[in-house]
């Protein structure tokens, strides 16, 4: 009779711990926006022309920093 004692204070306590979660996350607004994470998916990366200029290699490594940058911001 005493297992049933144990084993209702773990399961209230294993619920508590969950349902404080879920406060803790609807308040951090990770459930506000449930649109758009599941189309960013659809939509290509937007990539920067190079300037033009008179060196070609030192332009493609700044295009390429460039679109390595903007992959990293619209992944935060």
């Amino acid at each position: 009779m005493s297992v049933i004692y144990v084993l209702l204070t773990i399961s209230i306590i294993v619920a508590i711990i969950f349902f404080t979660a879920f406060i803790i996350s609807v308040r951090s607004g990770q459930y506000d926006d449930s649109y758009t994470p599941s189309v960013r998916m659809l939509f290509e990366d937007e990539l920067v022309k190079p300037s033009s200029s008179l060196d070609n290699d030192s332009t493609t490594e700044k295009f390429e920093n460039k679109s390595i940058q903007l992959n990293k911001s619209q992944k935060l």
